[in-house]
């Protein structure tokens, strides 16, 4: 039977699934055992399982992944939290030089399946050194996955095909997404990772997004109906491995193509990647020049005016899409502060 979950429960949930079904798994890291548990994410976990299995961890960063390294060589099953993705940096030595190529440099006689989720996400005030997203780097690194859950039922599936990789994964996840709800059966199984969701099926426009700005896609659907914009809604939830033919036959299609990801920069973009790889191996299926939507190329502001400017509004959505279907079409207004998703989300941990 389902029932109604927000995704920090949907992700605390499945922890206990894993930690239960194997107790190989460990849980740590900043904030772990804290009165808040990332969102709640991690809470309650260590009273049932122990501070053997879930514990917090010094601020050091590249030696927290080279704990997890060896865990993970010794057939432990680490799962690794980082409240924010920016300090992860400390940690770039440990994941590229070693867990990446691990597998490879041993023939795959050794391997280092790390699983680590990583926080992202803007909002009060946080600016430039605590709301990045390096998703765009991490996808170019031979021997990760890399994940980028938008719906609850999508994490519980990453999480549960994360313990069985023979690869380092990294879960990046957007904070403004922990308050988000979806009905789910914690009865059945999980399903298998595709790397791209369709969620709605249309004929004029072709809409890429991921993470919170499949959100933010969602909030237009009554203003592109009123428009008589139909569009071909397509979610990214996996960066690497990935396969373009989704993208493909949605193009071919609708002929004009968005790609909307509101907390990466444009240079070297996934985004970018994916037009280049639809422009070089899929030729003449565009109508009009496709649109690439992400942050400027300037770190993210601290102040909250800067900041009104800097991301992508409701309004500057809507834009690009006029642009793409050439035509006069009424604009939304933003009926909510834009540096905090909802009322209910109270704070950045």
């Amino acid at each position: 039977m389902k029932k109604n979950y927000i995704f920090s429960e949907v992700v605390n949930l499945t922890l206990k699934e894993i930690m239960k079904s194997n107790n190989k798994t460990v849980l740590f890291g900043l904030g772990v055992d804290d009165p808040k548990g990332i969102f709640g994410t991690t809470s309650g976990l260590k009273e049932i399982y122990g501070n053997s299995r879930v514990f917090d961890m010094p601020a050091s960063e590249n030696a927290m992944t080279g704990v997890a390294i060896g865990m993970s060589l010794n057939k432990m099953i680490p799962i690794m939290n980082h409240q924010r993705m920016d300090f992860f940096l400390l940690a770039m030595d440990q994941l590229i030089n070693n867990a990446a190529k691990w597998k490879y440099m041993f023939g795959g006689k050794q391997k280092a399946p790390i699983i680590i989720r990583l926080i992202v996400g803007r909002g009060w005030g946080q600016g430039p050194t605590h709301s990045q997203n390096f998703q765009n780097m991490f996808a170019s690194i031979p021997g990760l996955k890399v994940y980028i859950p938008s719906f609850p039922s999508t994490v519980r599936n990453i999480l549960h095909a994360s313990i069985k990789s023979s690869d380092p994964v990294l879960i990046i996840e957007h904070r403004w997404l922990h308050y988000m709800n979806e009905k789910i059966d914690f009865k059945s199984r999980p399903k298998k990772i595709s790397c791209i969701k369709k969620i709605k099926d249309g004929k004029d426009l072709t809409i890429i997004s991921s993470s919170y700005s499949t959100f933010e896609i969602l909030k237009l659907y009554d203003n592109l109906e009123k428009n008589n914009i139909s569009i071909d809604h397509l979610d990214i939830n996996m960066l690497k491995p990935f396969n373009i033919d989704l993208i493909y036959n949605s193009v071919k299609k609708t002929g004009k193509l968005l790609i909307l990801d509101n907390s990466v920069h444009k240079y070297c973009s996934f985004g970018g990647h994916l037009i280049s790889e639809l422009v070089s191996k899929k030729k003449n299926i565009f109508k009009k020049e496709p649109i690439n939507l992400n942050l400027p190329d300037i770190p993210s502001p601290t102040s909250y005016y800067l900041s009104k400017k800097f991301y992508n509004s409701s309004e500057d959505i809507f834009k690009e899409i006029a642009k793409l279907m050439n035509k006069k079409i009424e604009l939304p207004k933003d009926t909510h502060q834009h540096d905090i998703p909802d009322p209910k989300f109270r704070g950045p941990f």
